[in-house]
C-alpha cells in the first residue's frame, strides 16, 4: 500500500452532500492514512463522470492517486431491479499506470477508453444495498491501493465500451463556462473566424480563438479550453460574463451546432 494515497471520489451525490462524509469514513476505516477528494457531478450525467476520470486519470506524474467513482444511474435495467442491483463496479488500469474503479455506467469509460491497458469486471457484489458506495464498494477500493489482486474478476474488452458522445456538454464551470466533448483537433475555423452557435434553443455569434482571452470583453468566443491536455476540449465563452446564463441554462449533455 502506498504509504500516502489519494483517492478522488466521482459521483453525482451533490455538492455538499453527506453521502460524500460517509464514503469518505468508510475509505479511512479502511484506509486511515489515505486523503479523500471528492467532487460531485451533475445527477444521473455519465458524460461529466467521464470527462473528468479522462482530465484527472490521465494529468502527467500523478502518483499515488486514485479515481473512485460512483455515477450509477441504473439504467442497465429500467425495469424494476430486485435487492437493488444496478451496473457492475469495474476496474481499469491505464497505459500511464493510473489505476481507477468505477461503476460502468454510460460513458463513465468511454472517455479513458483508448487508454485503458487492463480492463476487468471486480470481484464484489453489486446488489444488496441502496448505497452500494459507502456498504460495499470500499473494500474492493481498500484491495486496489493495497496491491491486493484479489478483487479482479473476469477481463472484459475495453472495445465493448461506448465512444463518447460528440458535440456535447461535458461541463460548466463557475464561471459558466461551457467545457464540450469536441476537441481542438476536429475543428477546422481559423483563429478570429466568424461562427455561429447554436444552443438550448439559441444561436448566438462568436468568435473562433485559439486562445481564450484573445477576445475583447463582452465578446462570445469558441476556444481550446483548460481541459484536454495534448489535445485541448473546446469551450464556449463569454468573456466578462457568463456563457452558461448567455445560453438560457443549458443542462450538461445537452448538444449543440456550429456554423
Amino acid at each position: 500500500m502506498t504509504r500516502h494515497p489519494t483517492i478522488i471520489i466521482i459521483s453525482d451525490y451533490g455538492t455538499g452532500d453527506p453521502a460524500f462524509t460517509e464514503v469518505a469514513l468508510k475509505l479511512w476505516q479502511l484506509l486511515p492514512n489515505a486523503r479523500i477528494l471528492p467532487q460531485s457531478t451533475p445527477p444521473f450525467s455519465t458524460v461529466n463522470t467521464g470527462f473528468w476520470i479522462y482530465q484527472l486519470a490521465t494529468t502527467p506524474a500523478i502518483k499515488h492517486t486514485y479515481v473512485y467513482s460512483n455515477t450509477a444511474p441504473r439504467k442497465e435495467n429500467t425495469g424494476i431491479q430486485k435487492n437493488n442491483g444496478g451496473e457492475k463496479l469495474m476496474y481499469a488500469k491505464l497505459k500511464n499506470g493510473f489505476e481507477l474503479i468505477a461503476v460502468n455506467a454510460g460513458y463513465c469509460f468511454a472517455f479513458v477508453k483508448p487508454e485503458i491497458k487492463e480492463f476487468c469486471l471486480v470481484n464484489i457484489s453489486n446488489e444488496g444495498s441502496q448505497f452500494r458506495s459507502r456498504d460495499i464498494y470500499p473494500e474492493a477500493v481498500a484491495k486496489i491501493v493495497r496491491g491486493d489482486t484479489s478483487f479482479r474478476g473476469e477481463p472484459v474488452d475495453p472495445a465493448t465500451l461506448p465512444d463518447y458522445p460528440k458535440d456535447v456538454i461535458a461541463s460548466i464551470d463557475g464561471y459558466g463556462n461551457i467545457k464540450t466533448t469536441t476537441r481542438r483537433s476536429e475543428v477546422n475555423f481559423t483563429s478570429g473566424q466568424k461562427i455561429t452557435i447554436t444552443l438550448n434553443g439559441k444561436t448566438e455569434k462568436a468568435v473562433f480563438t485559439d486562445g481564450t482571452f484573445h477576445v475583447a470583453d463582452g465578446t462570445l468566443a469558441f476556444a481550446p479550453g483548460s481541459s484536454g491536455h495534448n489535445d485541448r476540449f473546446m469551450e464556449i465563452f463569454f468573456r466578462g460574463g457568463s456563457a452558461k446564463k448567455l445560453f438560457g441554462n443549458p443542462c450538461v449533455e445537452s448538444s449543440f451546432s456550429l456554423t
